[in-house]
C-alpha cells in the first residue's frame, strides 16, 4: 500500500436532476480558470457526462464505478488519474446514497466512503424554502460514516428566496446557485449531447465563480486525508500489436481504462473514423458503442465498410460493444429505413424507440470454437433502444447471471474472430492480453 495525498471533493445530489453535472461541470471550470490542474471523475457507467469533464478540464475524465472495478480499482484509477492534478472534482450519479438494487454498493455514498472524500451536496431549491433544511438534515445525518462537509443550494429564485431559506442553519452553505431558466445542454435518448455537440457545460464556470466560494471548496478538498492505495497487480503484456480504435461521433462510449489496458497489455493504439476513413493497417479492431443510428447512411456509404469487412474476413480479432455490435451485422432498421452494415455478425439490427435494457451486467466468458476470448469474468453494464435478430445458429461466449444481453442473457455474438455484445465491459488485464496476443498472432502471420 501507497499513502497518496490529493485534494479532492464529491459533487453530489439528492436526485436526479438536481443540478449536480451543471454544477459540478462549472465548479471544474471555475477552478480550470484559476490555473488550477483539475482532474475530473464521474461515478458510475456514464459514458456522456465524462466527455463534457474532458473538455473542460483537458485531462481525461475517469470512471470510478466499484461495481465493475471492486473498490480497489476504484483506488488505484483514481491515485494514477490524479497524480499531478492540483484538485480532484467526482462527480456523482443518481442521488448521493442511490446504489445497484437499492442498496449502497456503487452509490455516489459508496466511492466517497472508499476515497475518503468529503461530499458537497447539492440541494435543488425550486418549490421549498424551509424545507431545504429538513432535507438537508437528513441526508447528512442518514450514514455516519459518510463526510457531507456543505451544501450549494441551487435553483434560487430571488434573493428573498435565498433569505428565507437562510433563516435556518442547518450546515455550512458554499454557493447560492441563481436559477438558470434559459440554460442547459439538450438530450436525446441516450442522455445528454456529447461535449463535442455543445459546449454549454463550460459557460457555466462564471455563473459558479460569482455564486459560490471556490476557497472554501478548495481549503474542504484540501482538508480530505492521506489514501492508502494498492500496488497495481499485474505486469505489463508481452504482446506487441496495433489495435484500430474507432473513435467518432458514433463510435465515442469508451472507458479509458479499457484502452489504457490494452497498452499495458503490449498494443499500439490507432484511431481511426468509420464515417470519413478508410479502414487503417491494424492487427485488431475495437468498436465501442455510441450512435451508429443517427449516423447510419454515412456508415453504409463509408470507404472503411469494405475495408472491415475484409478484416474480418481474414481472421483479424474483433471486438465490438453495442453500437459496434451493431455495426458488424448484416443491416441496421432505422425509422423505416435499412442501411447496409458490415455483415460479418448474423445478425440484423433494429432501432426500437423504446428502451430495451437497462442495467449492470455479471457474466462469464466461454472460449467458442474458434474465438479468441478466454474463459473468465465480466462486468460492465447496458442501455440501448435497439434489438438484435440473430440467425438461428447463431454462437454466443458470454454467458450473464445477471443483464439481458443480446437475448435471453445470452451475450458476445461470435462469428469468426469477431465478438459483438451488448454489454459494455470493464476490461480485465486477462481480457486485454487475450486481445493483445489474438491481434499479435494475426501480425505475424499476415506480416
Amino acid at each position: 500500500m501507497t499513502p497518496v495525498t490529493i485534494p479532492r471533493i464529491v459533487i453530489a445530489g439528492t436526485h436526479s436532476g438536481s443540478g449536480k453535472t451543471t454544477i459540478a461541470s462549472g465548479i471544474m471550470a471555475a477552478l480550470a480558470a484559476q490555473g488550477l490542474r483539475v482532474q475530473p471523475f464521474k461515478v458510475g457507467p456514464d459514458f456522456i457526462d465524462p466527455t463534457h469533464h474532458t473538455r473542460i478540464c483537458t485531462r481525461i475524465s475517469r470512471n470510478l464505478d466499484p461495481v465493475m472495478m471492486g473498490e480497489a480499482g476504484v483506488l488505484e484509477t483514481f491515485a494514477s488519474a490524479s497524480q499531478d492534478a492540483d484538485i480532484a472534482v467526482i462527480e456523482g450519479v443518481m442521488g448521493l446514497f442511490d446504489g445497484i438494487d437499492g442498496g449502497d454498493a456503487g452509490s455516489t455514498a459508496h466511492v466517497a466512503k472508499i476515497l475518503h472524500a468529503p461530499v458537497i451536496l447539492i440541494v435543488d431549491a425550486k418549490g421549498a424554502s424551509r424545507s431545504v433544511h429538513a432535507m438537508i438534515r437528513g441526508f447528512r445525518n442518514f450514514d455516519p460514516d459518510l463526510d457531507v462537509a456543505g451544501v450549494i443550494v441551487n435553483r434560487i429564485g430571488s434573493g428573498r428566496h435565498r433569505e428565507m431559506i437562510e433563516e435556518t442553519d442547518s450546515c455550512p452553505v458554499f454557493g447560492w446557485v441563481p436559477w438558470q431558466r434559459d440554460s442547459g445542454v439538450p438530450s436525446r435518448h441516450l442522455g445528454l449531447v456529447m461535449a463535442h455537440e455543445s459546449d454549454a457545460m463550460g459557460t457555466f464556470g462564471k455563473i459558479i465563480a460569482d455564486s459560490c466560494s471556490l476557497d472554501s471548496l478548495l481549503e474542504t478538498a484540501r482538508g480530505a486525508p492521506a489514501l492508502e492505495v494498492p500496488e497495481r497487480s499485474g505486469s505489463p503484456g508481452s504482446g506487441r500489436a496495433v489495435i484500430g480504435i474507432a473513435s467518432d461521433e458514433a463510435f465515442c462510449f469508451r472507458y479509458q481504462d479499457n484502452l489504457d489496458r490494452l497498452v499495458r497489455a503490449g498494443a499500439e493504439l490507432r484511431f481511426f473514423s468509420p464515417i470519413r476513413d478508410t479502414l487503417p493497417e491494424a492487427d485488431g479492431l475495437y468498436f465501442c458503442g455510441g450512435y451508429p443510428e443517427i449516423h447510419a447512411a454515412a456508415l453504409e456509404s463509408s470507404p472503411c465498410l469494405a475495408g472491415v469487412r475484409a478484416a474480418g474476413e481474414r481472421g483479424v480479432p474483433i471486438y465490438a460493444e453495442c453500437g459496434g455490435l451493431l455495426y458488424l451485422g448484416e443491416s441496421l432498421a432505422v425509422s423505416g429505413n435499412e442501411y447496409r452494415m458490415a455483415g460479418i455478425l448474423p445478425a440484423r439490427g433494429e432501432m426500437t424507440g423504446k428502451i430495451q435494457a437497462l442495467g449492470y451486467v455479471i457474466g462469464r466468458y466461454g472460449h467458442g470454437p474458434g474465438s479468441w476470448v478466454e474463459a473468465g469474468p465480466v462486468r460492465g453494464h447496458e442501455f440501448h433502444y435497439s434489438r438484435v435478430d440473430c440467425d438461428r445458429d447463431a454462437r454466443f461466449v458470454l454467458q450473464l447471471d445477471r443483464g439481458k444481453g443480446i437475448s435471453g442473457g445470452r451475450d458476445g455474438l461470435s462469428q469468426g474472430s469477431a465478438i459483438g455484445t451488448y454489454t459494455h465491459a470493464y476490461f480485465t488485464d486477462a481480457f486485454a492480453a487475450n486481445f493483445v496476443q489474438a491481434a499479435a498472432a494475426v501480425r505475424v502471420r499476415t506480416r
